[in-house]
């Protein structure tokens, strides 16, 4: 795994200068806002950040602000690269349905009345669901209009770290040295549920980070690491693909007209792969090490955003 992790790296350092050199010759000949060396950046961001729980639309956010020139962009063209920063979640949506295939079957033959254990899980999974769907569609403008920028991301990023410290000592005091100790998925209830589903509202602030509060929902309500984070994997299937369907269907227009399909699909592509590798790591790393990694990483990067965005 960590031989692959290296490869992938490596051909990301040799493709990425290829792709923004063939970029700048690119956009003179289309009137593409995104072309592929963006959407290569776009999507190793994407797909290497969507699952862990450091914010993947944080990061997407602060590498927009350097790779592209908001001056040279009107209203339209900024809108449509800030809903293509949702799309792209579709990569990273299809890396997980492949990696828990067998997972989503038994609950797909749950709902068919064939498995108990999975219709169980899949009804949890919708309950969870269910306060980001009653919530996204009335935040979602407020959100891009004063939240998408990297001064907000920074703070939630710091107070995100403060969270995961807490949560993860206090996992640690109740389970001792068992790093892998507690609840299996079916031993959840709609409550539990329901309290990791409200955590999840609360990152749809950029730079909070899905994966964190779900994960440290599952702290909460006393799933183990590994299915903590398997739970936020398949949380986040039906999560991610219902924000990219509705950006998709109030933004599709505003999409076509300043985005080309072929950066667009190579960046989703782009990013689903770089999303299985990722996924892969994190569970066997929260399994032994916990979240204590991600909280150093938040705070240096919080506060090295606010130290370049803020004069002291």
């Amino acid at each position: 795994m960590l031989q692959s992790k290296i490869i992938l790296f490596l051909i990301s350092l040799i493709l990425v200068p290829a792709f923004l050199t063939a970029e700048e010759e690119g956009r003179e000949k289309t009137n593409s806002i995104i072309g592929y060396g963006d959407a290569l950046v776009l999507g190793l961001v994407e797909g290497i950040t969507e699952f862990l729980p450091i914010s993947s639309t944080g990061h997407l956010i602060l590498v927009k602000e350097q790779i592209m020139d908001p001056s040279s962009m009107d209203a339209s063209q900024e809108e449509a690269v800030d809903a293509y920063l949702i799309v792209i979640q579709a990569g990273a949506i299809l890396a997980v349905a492949l990696l828990y295939a067998r997972r989503i079957s038994t609950i797909l033959l749950g709902f068919l009345g064939l498995d108990p254990k999975g219709k169980k899980l899949g009804i949890n999974i919708l309950a969870a669901f269910a306060p980001a769907a009653a919530l996204g569609p009335f935040l979602d403008s407020w959100i891009e209009s004063y939240l998408f920028g990297s001064v907000p991301v920074a703070i939630s990023l710091i107070l995100g770290a403060g969270l995961m410290h807490w949560a993860e000592k206090r996992k640690r005091k109740l389970d001792g040295a068992d790093l892998g100790s507690g609840k299996n998925l079916n031993e959840l209830n709609i409550r539990n549920c329901l309290v990791v589903g409200l955590l999840q509202c609360v990152a749809m602030c950029p730079g909070t980070s899905r994966s964190m509060m779900t994960i440290v929902g599952g702290y909460l309500v006393g799933l183990s690491r590994g299915q903590a984070a398997e739970f936020s994997f398949l949380l986040g299937l039906v999560t991610l693909t219902a924000a990219a369907a509705y950006k998709g269907l109030t933004k599709g227009e505003t999409l076509l007209a300043n985005l080309e399909y072929g950066p667009m699909f190579f960046g989703c592509l782009v990013a689903g792969v770089a999303a299985a590798f990722s996924v892969r790591w994190l569970v066997g790393y929260l399994a032994r090490k916990g979240l204590g990694l991600f909280v150093w990483y938040r705070l240096v990067l919080g506060f090295l955003i606010l130290s370049m965005c803020v004069e002291f």
